[in-house]
């Protein structure tokens, strides 16, 4: 790996012609990548390379410095390379859909892609090019399958490592853009969004599908991150009648077996829920019908659940037939909520910006909140003020299982021997002789 293996990744994904999704306002703060992005430049003139292309020291230079990139997995720096002397000769349009992407890319890791059947498994062979001996495996084989058909590989030994879905645990224990709120939205208004949340048997669900595995949670920073963690927010809990109080009070009348809008307009609202395991549907249903106890006539889009690529489509494309969505995110180490919830941030499904909302981002990430006890504050107010608007609710979080075959070595996701976000390094991994 050379410097401008690491530049070409930032070209990639700043250069408009390539459509990537990670490029976001955070990493704008790299100077002159703003302008590269708007095609005012050929090059990103503040990725500065002493040694030459080929060197191994880089330097950037950043309009402001960030408390987030003390860090790993901060939004501003990007922790990537990409091999330009393979891709160089392939237009960025092109990039996305080249043999060299899809069919024969390059890998630096112990193992390599030997061939793939789309849609069924990926098959990996040791890659000769890795820079250690070789590893203990001869081959690896990643199969997809159902998520019905889980328990019963793990119990006939099919696999060696399994992913398993908390409500199968008991069947295997003992598995671009500037954001604009629409103000005239249906959703728009804040007793009705936090009447939804009260209406949400988040607590019984859990116990009941996941076997405690998956659980409530009030915010949405996750306690994982200590300090930035606010233990006074609550959420909220499961309340019909605080729920319907809400509703009340803000003119949802009840004609009916439903509740109208204030202007006296019939109210359906329509979600749209992602498919997945077998007990999605029950639990999306029983929402629906804790809500119908409130007389919120709520239905899902196109009358049933999506398939996942259906379902961002409709939601990054701000489809009409959506009108509240529930769908899944994961944080990286850093958690600056920047470039989930800020207006220029891609992911900011929900289009929610206030000028309330960007200040407190904005503070997160400020030179003032060097000082932690300064960066603390502004996370507990930024959690307070999205727990009042119930914009996006969080529901729940969970833990990961997985079923590991008792023969296989050197299986650890322990920092020192794994690639972090829960994958094990597979260099180390064997058999047991």
């Amino acid at each position: 790996m050379v410097v401008k293996d690491y530049e070409y990744a930032y070209e990639i994904i700043t250069n408009k012609a390539t459509h990537s999704q990670p490029y976001t306002s955070s990493l704008a703060e790299l100077e002159g990548l703003q302008e590269y992005h708007d095609g005012k430049s050929d090059t990103i003139s503040e990725i500065e390379m002493p040694d030459g292309e080929n060197g191994r020291t880089v330097v950037l230079h950043f309009k402001e410095m960030k408390p987030g990139m003390t860090q790993s997995g901060n939004s501003c720096i990007w922790e990537a390379v990409a091999p330009y002397h393979c891709l160089r000769d392939v237009p960025f349009d092109k990039l996305i859909s080249s043999n060299k992407i899809r069919k024969n890319p390059l890998f630096y890791g112990p193992y390599k892609v030997s061939k793939v059947v789309r849609g069924q498994s990926v098959f990996w062979v040791p890659n000769e090019h890795y820079y250690k001996d070789k590893p203990h495996l001869d081959k690896i084989t990643a199969s997809v399958i159902t998520p019905t058909s889980v328990a019963q590989s793990i119990k006939s030994n099919k696999f060696d490592v399994t992913q398993v879905s908390n409500s199968q645990w008991q069947d295997i224990k003992g598995s671009k853009g500037e954001n604009v709120m629409n103000k005239d939205a249906k959703m728009n208004n804040q007793a009705l969004r936090q009447a939804i949340a009260y209406g949400m048997n988040v607590d019984q669900v859990y116990k009941r599908y996941s076997s405690g595995l998956s659980f409530r949670i009030p915010t949405l920073i996750p306690q994982q991150f200590g300090d930035y963690f606010d233990k006074n927010v609550k959420g909220y809990t499961y309340n019909i009648k605080k729920g319907n109080e809400l509703l009340d009070k803000a003119g949802y009348k009840k004609k009916g077996t439903y509740r109208v809008q204030p202007n006296g307009k019939p109210l359906t609202i329509r979600l749209a829920a992602m498919s997945g395991s077998k007990v999605q549907e029950p639990i999306i249903q029983n929402y629906i019908q804790q809500w119908k106890k409130m007389g919120l006539n709520v239905k899902l889009t196109d009358g049933r659940l999506m398939e996942m690529n259906s379902f961002y489509d409709k939601v990054q494309n701000d489809s009409k037939d959506v009108d509240m969505f529930m769908g899944a995110w994961s944080l990286s180490s850093e958690p600056s909520p920047q470039d989930l919830y800020g207006a220029k941030a891609p992911f900011n499904y929900s289009r929610f910006v206030t000028k309330e909302n960007t200040d407190l981002l904005n503070d997160i990430d400020s030179q003032k909140a060097f000082n932690n006890s300064y960066r603390v504050k502004k996370f507990h107010q930024w959690q307070a003020y999205m727990d009042k608007e119930a914009y996006v609710v969080p529901v729940a979080n969970s833990y990961s299982i997985y079923a590991i075959n008792n023969k296989l070595t050197g299986y650890s996701l322990e920092p020192s021997k794994s690639m972090g976000g829960g994958f094990p390094n597979w260099y180390y991994v064997g058999y047991a002789k």
